[in-house]
């Protein structure tokens, strides 16, 4: 399961940061639009992924703090 979540947090997390990263790229040369969506939507998005990946990763650190090495 521990693999699954960091698995699952760091793809998230990747794919955040580049949705978010497209989003204020595409903003900033004066776009509000790309494609069929709204820039804030796509950046919305980014973050709910980050927002996710940051809560699988966390779920991964408290299930090791009861784990003695």
């Amino acid at each position: 399961m521990n693999r699954f979540l960091l698995l699952t947090g760091g793809l998230a997390g990747i794919a955040g940061g580049m949705l978010c990263a497209v989003a204020v790229v595409a903003r900033l040369s004066g776009r509000y639009f790309l494609g069929a969506f709204q820039l804030g939507t796509l950046l919305l998005t980014g973050i709910a992924l980050m927002t996710g990946a940051c809560v699988c990763l966390l779920l991964v650190l408290v299930r090791r703090t009861g784990q003695r090495p």
